[in-house]
Order: C-alpha cells, then structure tokens, then sequence
C-alpha cells in the first residue's frame, strides 16, 4: 500500500468531508480515507497497481470538489 495526500478545496462541513471520504473510497484498490477540514487534506492508503493518484483527484472532482496533490 502508499499514502498520498491531496489538497482539498471548497470543503465547509462535515458533509463535505463523508462525500470526500465516499467518493474515495469508491475507487478499486483504495483502503483507507481520512479527510480533515481544518487543513483541507484528504490522506489515502491505496495499492498502486489498482488505484492511480489521477483516478483518486478524478473522484474527488467528480464529488464536486478540487484536488491537488500535496
């Protein structure tokens, strides 16, 4: 497994951090999501093999937020 943490933009509430987390933890290979709104970061283990940082920051969009690789 690898961590990566990404920069969370447009994140305000507690909702915003379950759609995060949600959107995340849908990806194929994903094993764990943590999201902090004080910092904005979401930090996810992943299997490289499965899971790509370009298919995590396309979920994260597509859940209506922007990421950015930290």
């Amino acid at each position: 497994m690898t961590t990566t943490t990404f920069l969370v933009k447009g994140m305000s509430c507690g909702n915003c951090i379950r759609h995060v987390e949600s959107a995340l933890k849908k990806v194929p290979g994903v094993g764990s999501v943590t999201v902090d709104l004080t910092s904005g970061e979401a930090m996810v283990e992943y299997d490289p093999s499965i899971a790509t940082i370009d298919n995590l920051k396309k979920a994260v969009e597509a859940a209506g937020y922007e990421a950015n690789a930290a």
